[in-house]
């Protein structure tokens, strides 16, 4: 699971890092909050640790955001020293879904993280299952993607669209589902930023009928990701199925 840790204190935030990275997970760090938004507008993550006390805004405010703007995903869990029960009570009044007190333990952390994750997420487990269609092989865990024996270069995002694609095999996606899956959020109309992604995937990833799978755009509705047909194959039969290179 990739997750976003913001805490202002280098060698804490290393820990943080080291704890989750050590348990399978991904872990970004933030050292304020106004970065760590920022980058939510581009980036998904499926849980945040975030620690009260931050340079430039609060914790609670980060919470705060994020749920006004993300609704109740991705689950958020306080890190914090503080340890009254009037905070406790103000950090999930303000969106948190749990609270840990520092001096952060190792085993507690791991533990709080996989019950949220648990508990958000229950297909986890067999969404984390490889797939495989025509030449691909896709591991959601290693973030990797294999059409024969090459593996893919791609950036985050575009792993995020390409497993979004390959979850929903044969169905017809409308663009602003897409954007939610992939982005948290619905771009807008008249951006180009899903079709760029779609584009440099079709490349990167040759994804082409003699590679097993066709993606055709819909007009005025989205996307359609769908396995072809043998039919398709023989008529493609001389075309290379190297990753980034084009039909000959």
């Amino acid at each position: 699971m990739r997750i976003a840790s913001v805490e202002d204190d280098k060698s804490q935030s290393e820990l943080i890092q080291q704890i989750l990275v050590s348990a399978g997970h991904e872990c970004e760090c933030f050292a304020n909050g106004s970065t760590f938004l920022r980058a939510l507008r581009e980036q998904a993550f499926d849980l945040l640790v975030v620690d009260w006390q931050l340079p430039d805004t609060s914790g609670l405010e980060v919470v705060t955001w994020v749920r006004q703007n993300s609704g109740p995903n991705p689950p958020i869990l306080f890190l914090t020293s503080r340890s009254m029960e009037e905070d406790i009570v103000a950090g999930l009044g303000a969106g948190a879904d749990d609270y840990m007190i520092k001096p952060i333990r190792r085993a507690e952390l791991v533990a709080r993280v996989s019950a949220l994750l648990r508990r958000t997420y229950p297909q986890a487990q067999q969404d984390s299952a490889v797939i495989r269609v025509g030449n691909y092989r896709l591991d959601p865990q290693a973030r990797t993607v294999t059409c024969g024996e090459n593996q893919a270069e791609i950036s985050p995002r575009e792993f995020d669209l390409a497993l979004f694609l390959f979850r929903n095999l044969g169905r017809l996606v409308s663009r602003e589902v897409m954007e939610q899956a992939v982005w948290g959020r619905a771009i807008g109309a008249g951006s180009r930023t899903l079709d760029t992604h779609i584009s440099r995937l079709r490349i990167k990833l040759a994804l082409r009928p003699e590679n097993g799978v066709r993606l055709t755009s819909v007009y005025s509705h989205g996307y359609r990701f769908e396995a072809a047909g043998d039919g398709d194959k023989q008529e493609h039969q001389n075309t290379p199925d190297a990753l980034g290179k084009p039909d000959l």
